[in-house]
Formats: C-alpha cells, sequence, structure tokens
C-alpha cells in the first residue's frame, strides 16, 4: 500500500515539475526573446518627437523586450548598423536605406511610417507655399541665414539633394551655416539666429509647441512633391556579426508593423497637436 502511495505522489511531483518548467508553449513562441534588450541605432527625430518614450513601455508590455537606443542622424546610425554595433536600425533615408541592405549589412526592409519636410523661417507662414524652387532661390540670392544639419542624416541627405536639383552650391551663401546637431537642436539655433532650415514636420510640431521654447519661427514651404520622409527599419544581419539578438530584432519588426502598432503610430500628436507627427504605410512599397 505504501508503495503504491509513494507511486501516485512521485506521479504528481513529475507533472507539476514538467508543468512548471515547461509553461504554455503557445505563450513561449508569442514572446521567444522575452527579458532580452533590443539595441536601435534610430535618427534623431524619432527621439526628438518623443514617438519611441510612447511606444517603448508598450513594446516591453507586449513582447517583455526592453528597447534601448541611440538617436544620432541617419548616417552614423547606418554606420552603426554595418559595423554591428546595435541589433536594428529605424532611419529615414530610402536610398541609403537599399544600399545598406544591398550591403549584406542589412537583412530587409521594411517601410514603417511617414511624415514630410517643410521649410522654417522668419518669414510669414507660407510665404512660398509649395513652392520649394523659390524658396531656396531666394535663400540663396538673398544671401540669408540657413542652418543645414550637416550631419549626414536623412534630413541632410534631403537637403543637400534639393540644393543639387535646383543646380545651387549653398556653401557660396557667407550666411550658411552648419549645426553638426540633431534636428531639434538645428531648430532652436535656427530660431536664435533669425534663420532657415528644413525639418521634418513631427520635430517641428514638437518643438514650436513647447512653450518653454518659445520658437517664433514659422513654416514657409510645404507641400512640395519632393519632402516625403518615409521612415524604414531594417533587422543588421545576424550572419555578419555575432553576438547580435536578431530574435528580438525580428519581434519588434514584427510588432511594429502590426495594425495595433500603426493605429498608434497614426494617432500620436492628435490629441497634443491635432494631427499626427507620423502616418503609418507598413505593407506598402515606399
Amino acid at each position: 500500500m505504501k508503495k503504491k502511495i509513494l507511486s501516485v505522489l512521485l506521479i504528481f511531483v513529475l507533472c507539476f515539475a514538467m508543468a512548471a518548467c515547461g509553461g504554455d508553449d503557445s505563450d513561449n513562441e508569442a514572446r521567444p526573446a522575452e527579458g532580452t534588450t533590443l539595441m536601435m541605432a534610430t535618427t534623431t527625430s524619432t527621439a526628438d518627437t518623443g514617438l519611441l518614450d510612447y511606444l517603448k513601455p508598450i513594446f516591453l508590455e507586449d513582447t517583455g523586450i526592453d528597447l534601448q537606443w541611440t538617436a544620432v542622424g541617419t548616417g552614423e546610425a547606418l554606420a552603426m548598423g554595418q559595423n554591428g554595433d546595435v541589433d536594428i536600425v529605424l532611419v529615414h533615408a530610402k536610398a541609403s536605406e537599399e544600399e545598406f541592405v544591398a550591403s549584406g549589412a542589412g537583412v530587409e526592409r521594411f517601410p514603417v511610417m511617414y511624415n514630410d519636410f517643410v521649410v522654417v523661417g522668419p518669414e510669414e507662414e507660407g510665404k512660398y507655399g509649395d513652392d520649394i524652387t523659390a524658396c531656396f532661390g531666394a535663400i540663396q540670392e538673398g544671401k540669408l541665414t540657413f542652418v543645414s544639419r550637416g550631419d549626414d542624416s536623412g534630413t541632410d541627405k534631403k537637403e543637400k539633394k534639393i540644393w543639387a536639383a535646383l543646380e545651387i552650391d549653398p556653401t557660396e551663401n557667407p550666411n550658411y551655416l552648419e549645426s553638426g546637431q540633431g534636428m531639434g537642436a538645428t531648430i532652436t539655433m535656427a530660431d536664435e539666429k533669425e534663420a532657415y532650415t528644413l525639418t521634418d514636420r513631427g520635430t517641428w510640431l514638437k518643438f514650436k509647441n513647447d512653450a518653454d521654447l518659445n520658437i517664433e519661427l514659422n513654416i514657409v514651404c510645404e507641400g512640395a512633391k519632393d519632402l516625403l520622409n518615409q521612415y524604414g527599419v531594417i533587422a543588421v544581419n545576424p550572419e555578419m556579426f555575432e553576438g547580435l539578438n536578431n530574435e528580438a530584432a525580428n519581434v519588434f519588426i514584427e510588432w511594429i508593423c502590426s495594425d495595433k502598432v500603426q493605429e498608434l503610430i497614426g494617432q500620436y500628436g492628435v490629441e497634443e497637436y491635432g494631427q499626427a507627427l507620423f502616418t503609418p504605410n507598413a505593407g506598402t512599397d515606399n
């Protein structure tokens, strides 16, 4: 009788131990990288707008993964990926992103969201409408002060591309300056100098509506076809670098492109600024 009781107890203990160790398989599959950290290199605009601070706790709650990031210009962010210093990049310079993937440093590019670039300056709102040619031409011709980021960021690349398309060398303007800083700091510098600058709309809305900064510049040019600002996310290639958290990177890509998070991105900023800072567009070919 004692042997029978002991056998039953042993079976019970073993079943309990297996349940405790195994857990729910479906939950494990849904959260494969739980308890780990995902290292991201990203553009300053995703940080300056507060978007990542907004998404970070939601990502942690949904996946158990702690998102950490370094916010720099797109060029530097991609260089961090090229060196295997991060697991994933979230940037906004499509041609450079495609080169990053083609080089083998990135696995695949996924569009996430977009906003647009605007030119801000010390003149009245809408001075040049959507005529970027007239706007940049007037700045160059009048030798007006223009603050460029000058940091190989996505914004800097876009600005240089516009000057080149207009066959203008902005450095011939003695009042063409380079901040060498992120978007928020560049807006602040332009405001202090009563200058013009090119900025993404999301960062502009964040800083323009900050009462402590008291930014007095206005949008003087917007809506030009060439001012679209698309963001993409790319996992760094784990076959090129050891120690990458590729599992967490793939979880993040799936998460940020999901319907739930795309809707959250589309809502971000609406209540505070009256418009979204970014428009979600995962699943497109942008």
